[in-house]
C-alpha cells in the first residue's frame, strides 16, 4: 500500500477545502442552522412531542444526515470530476498509484469534510435545542458509515458525469427527495399504514432511523436492519467502483 500517494491526494483535497472554507464548511452549516431556527424554534414550539422527544430535538438527526449526505456526494463527485475536466486524471492513472489507493485518498478527504460539517452542525444544534445522545459510539459509527457510503456514491457520480450540471442531478433530483421523504422531519409511524409500507422501500429511511436511534433510543425501523442497509449500500458502491476501474468506464475514454 502506497501511503505516500494516499497522503498526497488527501492533503491536496483538504488544502483545497481550506482555501474555500466559506463555500465548503460555513455555507452548509449556516443553511442547516436556519432549518433549526425555523423548524425547531418557530414551528417546533407549536408542535407536540414525537416519541417523548421535542420536535426541535427530533429533527436534529435528520437535518444532520440531510446535509452530510449531500455534502459527501458533492465533495467526492467534484474531487474526481475536476481532474477529468482539466485532464490531470491521466497523470494520476499513469502514476505508480493503484486504483484502491486513489479511491482511498479521494474518499478519505470527502469523509473528513462531511464528518467535520456534521459534527459542527451537531455542536451548533446543542446550543439551540436540548440534545441527549444515548448511544454516542453508535452515533459516530453511523455518521461515519453514512459519510463513507455517500462519498463512494459521489465518486461514482463524478465519474459518470460529463458536465458540471450532471454532478447536481443525482443529489438534487434523487437524494434530496429521498431524505425529505425518509422521515427527516417526521416519524413514519405517523403515516397511514399503506404509506408506512411504501416508505420502507426508501433506503434512506433505514439510515435516518438508525441515526435517530443513536440519539434517542427509539426508531421507526429495527436498528439491525438500519446497520445492514448501510453496509449493503456501501458494499454495492464499492463493487460499482471496482467495476468502473476494471472496465475503464468514462475514465480511459
Amino acid at each position: 500500500m502506497n501511503f505516500y500517494a494516499i497522503k498526497a491526494i488527501y492533503v491536496f483535497e483538504m488544502s483545497r477545502t481550506l482555501r474555500t472554507l466559506i463555500q465548503s464548511i460555513a455555507s452548509p452549516v449556516i443553511s442547516t442552522v436556519l432549518y433549526f431556527i425555523v423548524f425547531g424554534s418557530a414551528i417546533g414550539s407549536r408542535m407536540e412531542d414525537i416519541s417523548d422527544v421535542s420536535y426541535g430535538s427530533f429533527i436534529v438527526p435528520g437535518l444532520i444526515l440531510l446535509t452530510v449526505c449531500l455534502q459527501s456526494i458533492s465533495n467526492a463527485s467534484f474531487s474526481i470530476y475536476f481532474p477529468k475536466f482539466i485532464g490531470s486524471i491521466n497523470e494520476l492513472l499513469s502514476a505508480p498509484v493503484s486504483y484502491l489507493e486513489l479511491v482511498i485518498g479521494f474518499i478519505s478527504a470527502a469523509v473528513t469534510k462531511s464528518m467535520t460539517i456534521g459534527l459542527i452542525i451537531l455542536i451548533t444544534a446543542s446550543f439551540l435545542v436540548d440534545i441527549e445522545i444515548k448511544h454516542p459510539i453508535w452515533m459516530i459509527c453511523i455518521l461515519f458509515l453514512s459519510c463513507v457510503s455517500f462519498s463512494l456514491m459521489g465518486f461514482i457520480v463524478g465519474i459518470w458525469a460529463r458536465s458540471f450540471e450532471q454532478i447536481t442531478i443525482i443529489p438534487d433530483l434523487i437524494i434530496t427527495p429521498l431524505v425529505f421523504l425518509g422521515g427527516s422531519f417526521y416519524s413514519i409511524s405517523l403515516l397511514p399504514d399503506f404509506w408506512q409500507k411504501v416508505t420502507l422501500f426508501n433506503p434512506v429511511v433505514y439510515l435516518i432511523s438508525g441515526f435517530r436511534w443513536a440519539f434517542f433510543g427509539n426508531a421507526d425501523v429495527y436498528i439491525g436492519y438500519s446497520i445492514l442497509a448501510i453496509l449493503v449500500f456501501t458494499f454495492t458502491c464499492m463493487l460499482i467502483i471496482w467495476r468502473i476501474f476494471k472496465t475503464g468506464y468514462r475514465i480511459k475514454s
